[in-house]
């Protein structure tokens, strides 16, 4: 039985420590500054990669790491923006987003395709033979593309076979990107569970502590009757101490025994989402703290959770005292350690938790459908992380929940059943809207007659709106009928207060040309330098259409006398 348990023992720990290969260059020329790391807590998703910093500029240099092909190329106006993906040999393909344009043979390659399919939006992938690259080439210029705050590189790693993303410090990427300052505490938060006290209180409680001589942090002591777990917020500051990182890795102890363990080696797209429940949801929408739980309430598949004793929920017992040691560390063993004294206690609460009679139990395993005056909500199985006590309410066409503060995991489906009183050109133009104070928000709406229906993920309240009101097109930077031989491109600016921008097109005397948009700028740009224009006179038309298909069109000529 010993000599069985060490082979596994053994067995496991080989499986552990599964060797990556280093042999790959920086993507950048420039030191590498990491603003967002692997893992990082961002909305709705952990980061998939690194975000590397570029002297807040655009058009420095991107190498490939290794040698490689060019296996998906993706151009699109949110998300990475310009994105290129390279397979390489050894069973990895890396990821360089953000950009401001691909270099030579790739760049031409996607104007190709953008002409040849009449988008700027497109989505190709190249075989092995078509793109192929060496260590060094430089495949594109850094820019600030689709989702980006700011200029900089998004670079990831991904397994080629399961499209896993790994945590590129694995990689090699640690030497680039040295890092010698500990992990930071900003807050401890306890939470009673099952009606249990903890330091007089029914509700989630901070817990105050210091930082001691030796660098530890120790928390005031923790008297508990029932059950508790435990929250920490925490960063890391990585390159400078100007970046608040996510943590690569939390170890949480109860007298020395491993209790709860995380770390950010990789983890599937699929489960990403995951984040809502990793993070006390509720905290984070009223006071844009992310938590991070030690502890959950039902098992849920996030794999990067390691280690996970009783839910990481901790019952203490009379007459005894627990040490409860979280560490919190980057991927260079720089570590921050925190000890929370924690005991039995009978005590009473004076903090009390409000708990409101609700009149539906909500279900997380099965499928659930509600209904009120004309509106339904079907839930599927497994939208919601537990189950929950909740009502809802239709006032004035709004729907409208009890707590929008529950993280939604799959789409719900919303439905506004039978609408009267609408013609059909009204109808034509109705959507389920998305309303935050007087502001709409638009969600993809499937209508069969006058049913309208949207798959969402909050708890919003919602409400059927229309639009008729067609975009704008505005800021053209050409006067109508100039000579534009001394200019670079050609541009307008487009926005819609409704529904939102839908598609976009460009003519160059009837013909297509490319657009970039961005929607950040709000600006459709043309480079002249596709030599699309004529001699001499040139018509020029955009037109631009909303999501509820409502249209505009622009229409003048310059002339490129040279």
């Amino acid at each position: 039985m010993n000599k069985l348990f060490l082979i596994l023992f053994l067995s496991s720990i080989t499986f552990a420590q599964k060797d990556y290969p280093t042999d790959f260059i920086s993507p950048l020329s420039i030191p590498l500054d990491v603003s967002g790391s692997f893992g990082e807590l961002r909305s709705n998703h952990f980061h998939a990669g690194l975000d590397l910093k570029t002297n807040k500029r655009e058009g420095l240099d991107v190498f490939a790491v290794g040698d490689g092909y060019v296996s998906r190329i993706k151009i699109s106006t949110f998300g990475y923006g310009k994105a290129i993906y390279i397979t390489h040999p050894n069973g990895y393909t890396t990821v360089y987003g953000h950009l401001q344009r691909a270099n030579g043979a790739i760049e031409e390659y996607i104007r190709k395709i953008q002409y040849k399919q009449n988008s700027f939006e497109v989505e190709m992938f190249p075989s092995a033979s078509e793109l192929p690259v060496k260590q060094g080439d430089v495949i594109a210029f850094s820019g600030n593309s689709g989702g980006s705050g700011g200029p900089h590189l998004h670079f990831e790693f991904r397994d080629s076979s399961t499209e896993h993303v790994v945590n590129p410090l694995y990689f090699g990427f640690n030497k680039f990107a040295k890092d010698t300052k500990d992990p930071f505490l900003q807050g401890i938060v306890a939470y009673p569970i099952d009606n249990s006290i903890v330091n007089a209180s029914n509700k989630p409680v901070a817990i105050s502590y210091n930082k001691q001589a030796d660098g530890t942090y120790l928390a005031s002591k923790v008297v508990v009757k029932g059950k508790v777990g435990f929250g920490i917020n925490a960063y890391d500051y990585c390159t400078n101490p100007y970046n608040k990182n996510g943590v690569f890795k939390v170890n949480a102890y109860l007298n020395g025994v491993l209790y709860y363990q995380y770390d950010f080696e990789t983890f599937s797209f699929d489960e990403s989402r995951y984040i809502n429940n990793l993070i006390d949801y509720e905290r984070y929408k009223q006071m844009k703290q992310r938590v991070q739980k030690l502890f959950h309430y039902s098992d849920y598949p996030l794999s990067v959770i390691k280690s996970s004793k009783n839910n990481g929920v901790i019952n203490p017992q009379p007459n005894t005292s627990y040490n409860y040691k979280v560490e919190i560390l980057d991927y260079h063993n720089n570590k921050a350690t925190l000890i929370i004294p924690v005991e039995f206690q009978e005590q009473n609460s004076v903090v009390l938790k409000e708990e409101p009679v609700l009149p539906y139990l909500l279900k997380s395993k099965v499928e659930n459908n509600y209904t009120k005056e004309n509106v339904s909500v079907y839930v599927p199985e497994n939208a919601f992380y537990d189950d929950f006590s909740f009502d809802f309410d239709v006032k004035d066409g709004i729907l409208s929940f009890s707590n929008e503060n529950i993280p939604v995991h799959k789409n719900i489906t919303v439905t506004f059943n039978n609408v009267e009183g609408l013609t059909e050109e009204e109808l034509s133009k109705t959507f389920i809207a998305s309303l935050d104070g007087h502001r709409l928000s638009y969600n993809n709406t499937y209508r069969k007659g006058n049913t309208f229906s949207a798959r969402v993920r909050y708890l919003d309240k919602y409400k059927l709106s229309q639009d008729a009101t067609p975009p704008r097109i505005y800021n053209v930077n050409f006067v109508e009928g100039k000579n534009l031989k001394n200019q670079k491109t050609l541009s307008v600016s487009i926005s819609d207060n409704i529904s939102g921008i839908d598609s976009y097109n460009g003519y160059l005397n009837g013909k297509w040309i490319l657009m970039e948009y961005d929607y950040k700028t709000k600006k459709l740009i043309h480079a002249l330098s596709d030599n699309m224009y004529s001699e001499g006179r040139n018509d020029f038309k955009v037109v631009v259409t909303d999501d509820m298909q409502n249209s505009t069109t622009f229409e003048s000529h310059f002339f490129m006398n040279n």
